[in-house]
């Protein structure tokens, strides 16, 4: 079996529906950033399949995205929508304390799923790790673009 890349799309919707600072934990971080490290792409996608959400972590940001909703299309362009997304702070003393971050909003009603979000997406990045450590590929780099309005 070939390996093949799939290049995705994201859109970010123009505003933030709410913002809210919290702290994740170091051991969720770490694995974040080992995974990134890892890939040969700029940007790691971890399936979220309990949930039927996708996440996609880059240097800056880990941006979630509905696999059942959320599309759209722009020039001749189609992509998911972000809901919601987790934009670590830079910078912390120990790699064993909680890193500061900011959650975004896109859509409402989103803070139980940003719960269950935070307590799936541990496990997921836990095997991801064991199965690097077996075989190393590819992984395709999305790209997140600004969702403009209809005139």
């Amino acid at each position: 079996m070939a390996d093949y890349l799939i290049r995705e799309t994201f859109f970010r919707p123009d505003e933030a529906v709410a913002r809210e600072q919290t702290r994740i934990p170091a051991a969720l971080h770490n694995g974040l950033q080992l995974l990134l490290r890892r890939s040969t792409g700029s940007a790691v996608f971890i399936p979220i399949r309990s949930m039927q959400y996708q996440a996609v972590v880059d240097r800056d940001e880990v941006v979630f995205v509905d696999s059942h909703g959320g599309y759209a299309y722009q020039d001749g362009e189609g992509g998911r929508l972000i809901r919601i997304a987790w934009r670590p702070a830079v910078g912390r003393k120990s790699i064993s304390n909680p890193v500061e971050c900011e959650i975004v909003y896109y859509f409402k009603d989103l803070r139980e799923t940003q719960t269950r979000l935070l307590g799936e997406i541990q496990p997921v990045i836990k095997q991801m790790l064991e199965r690097q450590r077996n075989s190393g590929g590819p992984t395709p780099a999305p790209r997140v673009l600004p969702l403009r309005r209809p005139a």
